[in-house]
């Protein structure tokens, strides 16, 4: 057997966690689905909490600000603003206090429920 060069171990290991990276997520639903959510529910919410006012949301009614990015195929991320992970979980923490999860964020916190939290994470979570 010929020995390796010290050089070809950290490439090898490399190139291994780059294939991991890249093939397919076992289990990639759990991060785009919220249990028990009522996605259509969650749409009709985000008009009600006026989130098109800073942002941009194809199906929801007046949703055309240009404040916040837009959330068009939100279901995508893999960040919440730019810096936490985009998991069902997290969502829901950050639709009920943005400034709590990330101190001087410029999304408010908007008195959102925890059933509406939920049902706007799964929405949110649904647009691919």
């Amino acid at each position: 057997m010929t020995a390796l060069r010290p050089t070809t171990l950290p490439v090898l290991t490399g190139l291994l966690l780059l294939l991991a990276a890249c093939a397919p997520q076992q289990g990639r639903s759990d991060l785009t689905t919220v249990a028990g959510s009522d996605p259509e529910r969650g749409r009709r919410l985000m008009a009600r909490y006026q989130c098109g006012s800073c942002h941009r949301a194809g199906e929801v009614f007046a949703a055309g600000g240009q404040l916040g990015p837009s959330l068009d195929r939100y279901g995508q991320r893999s960040y919440i603003a730019g810096e936490l992970p985009n998991t069902p979980e997290m969502l829901q923490r950050w639709l009920l206090d943005p400034p709590g999860l990330l101190p001087g964020t410029a999304m408010p916190s908007l008195g959102i429920t925890d059933d509406d939290a939920r049902d706007m994470a799964g929405y949110l979570l649904s647009l691919r």
